[in-house]
């Protein structure tokens, strides 16, 4: 699936709000030591400690993004070396009736020049290194003490917070998985884009936007069997892509700011079967197939898959 608008769901009484959000984190060592920020009173969790960083501004590259929160949270500038994960949570605000799924995109850093200090009436208060003993003896977000080979203790977000703002009605941020899908054979399976969507009649990879509540890789390999009903395992994580287009349509025909980012994976079928799509008609794809590598050259494909593949593209 191509990426799509999925509007948050409120309104009514007992219907929660469901929100997205996505934030770039970074993994910065000093030796085994690791470098945390604390929330400040202000936060969400004041107090709980976990990895620099936090939301994308709009139209912002993650890797830009974790930069920049690095240095406004602990005085470091730093240098993106790695991709560590991709991982989702949600958050519940009870009294807002909100619910706050997370995409938060972790890159190894190494620091490369500042000092380091704490963040000052902000939502962090104090950046300090951690020995993994220390680390295990402060409260952590769950994340953070996923990312740390931690014991994960579930948190609740302070009551007195203020309201969330409306969403934005003309532009929209959207996050999801791809996958750059090849067999035994090193065959690459793409799927083409269906008219009337952006990019009709390009090859693409598999993969959408993730559902809210739903782990990245586990939306990839779901939108793997509707796309071309195909069985896949994930093997890692290999790229982030960015996609800026400020003059896209919306649904309505409105014009909208659009910010896609996109994490891809390489997965593995490992008992492949002929490629047929699934999802329903009417659905953003028209198409599956399983091509060799010499048969990939010369696709018009779209730019993630360009990417993916390290082709030019016809």
């Amino acid at each position: 699936m191509i990426d799509g608008i999925v509007a948050g769901r409120g309104g009514e009484a007992g219907i929660v709000e469901e929100r997205r959000r996505v934030g770039a984190y970074g993994v910065c060592r000093d030796g085994e030591r690791v470098l945390l920020v604390r929330g400040a009173d202000s936060s969400d969790f004041p107090g709980v400690w976990q990895l620099p960083g936090g939301g994308l501004e709009h139209a912002e590259h993650p890797e830009a993004a974790v930069v920049r929160e690095l240095a406004e949270e602990t005085g470091l500038t730093v240098r993106v070396v790695g991709l560590r994960a991709a991982v989702a949570d949600v958050t519940r605000y009870p009294e807002l009736s909100v619910a706050l799924h997370t995409d938060r995109i972790v890159f190894d850093v190494i620091p490369t020049g500042g000092t380091l200090r704490d963040e000052a009436d902000d939502t962090t208060d104090l950046a300090r290194w951690f020995t993994p003993t220390e680390a295990a003896e402060v409260p952590l977000l769950p994340f953070t003490a996923e990312l740390l080979g931690l014991p994960v203790v579930p948190l609740s977000p302070r009551v007195a917070r203020e309201p969330f703002a409306p969403p934005a009605v003309d532009r929209h941020q959207r996050f999801a998985a791809y996958g750059l899908v090849t067999d035994p054979a090193g065959r690459v399976l793409l799927t083409m884009i269906a008219d009337g969507y952006p990019g009709a009649g390009k090859w693409h990879l598999p993969g959408g936007g993730t559902d809210h509540g739903e782990q990245p890789a586990a939306g990839l390999l779901r939108e793997l069997v509707e796309e071309a009903g195909q069985l896949g395992r994930v093997v890692d994580l290999i790229a982030v892509h960015n996609l800026h287009n400020p003059a896209a349509l919306g649904p309505e025909g409105r014009p909208l700011d659009w910010h896609g980012v996109r994490v891809i994976y390489r997965v593995r079928v490992d008992a492949p079967t002929e490629a047929v799509v699934t999802e329903l008609a009417g659905g953003s794809t028209s198409r599956a197939a399983w091509f060799t590598p010499e048969q990939v050259d010369g696709l018009p494909m779209t730019d993630v898959a360009l990417l993916a593949t390290g082709r030019r593209g016809g």
